[in-house]
């Protein structure tokens, strides 16, 4: 992590902050001087996060919410209200769900979970956020991803669930900008080390392939997302919303769909 910003005093709330790509940002802003604040389903994925970004230097806690539930979420977002004493100066909604499969092997209840924890999850945290951001100076960021704008094979569950994600960011930096509330989308490119990565490129032949197709010749890290949150969280950002930014390298411009359909293609022939 080799850019710095001064978060200092400010209070930031990871939701997905355990794992992947989000930890990345979660740590990123803990580094930065932020109190920071996590939370997931796992209350073991919590605690071992907190202990993480305490180890940073951060006055870190978690709190255990499913946001599928609103009821929960919004239970999750009073109890963090409560031990900040304060408002949430930015807030990263990042938790997700991806399942690959083509429609027809995919069962309903699958394709459910995928809309649920995406779309509907995006939804939850931001209703129930809200009452509870710095206003006027908050910021927002929803972590989206290349299928909201790149149509891929074995993807049409998460590629609606997070097309709509960035309709919701674009729709709510109209309606919240009047309060001075900034809401942003970041649309990660392949990232090495993630969940996500493993299950969308399980062989090295795909990783390859993956990593030949990013104009820049690289997978992106967490630290590239964590920067990117930085900026639109920091006063460098503070003019910038409603919009949803691709941090991947020149990937979603470069042919990503063709890649990923080869890609499903040779899963399915593993599978068979």
């Amino acid at each position: 992590m080799t850019m710095t910003f001064d978060f200092s005093g400010q209070n930031v709330f990871v939701v997905g902050g355990t794992s992947g790509i989000n930890l990345g940002i979660a740590k990123g802003f803990a580094q930065w001087g932020a109190r920071v604040v996590v939370a997931s389903r796992s209350q073991k994925k919590v605690d071992a996060a907190v202990a993480e970004l305490q180890g940073l230097g951060s006055d870190a806690f978690g709190v255990s919410f499913d946001v599928r539930d609103f009821a929960s979420v919004e239970a999750g977002f009073a109890e963090v209200s409560e031990k900040l004493g304060g408002p949430i100066d930015n807030l990263i909604s990042g938790a997700a769900g991806n399942v690959p499969g083509r429609l027809m092997d995919l069962s309903p209840n699958a394709i459910k979970a995928m809309v649920d924890i995406d779309l509907m999850g995006t939804f939850h945290v931001m209703r129930a956020s809200f009452p509870y951001l710095k206003k006027p100076g908050a910021s927002v960021v929803n972590i989206s991803a290349p299928q909201a704008f790149v149509a891929m094979s074995h993807q049409s569950a998460v590629c609606a669930a997070k097309a709509g994600v960035d309709m919701v960011t674009k729709s709510l930096a109209l309606e919240w900008g009047a309060e001075g509330v900034r809401i942003n989308s970041i649309s990660p490119g392949p990232i090495d080390g993630t969940e996500g990565m493993a299950r969308l490129a399980p062989t090295e032949q795909i990783r390859d392939a993956v990593t030949k197709s990013v104009p820049l010749k690289r997978m992106g890290t967490p630290d590239d997302i964590a920067k990117a949150a930085g900026f639109l969280c920091s006063d460098a950002g503070e003019y910038v919303s409603g919009v949803v930014l691709p941090v991947d390298g020149g990937w979603g411009v470069s042919g990503a769909a063709v890649v990923m359909t080869a890609a499903a293609g040779f899963m399915d022939k593993l599978k068979g």
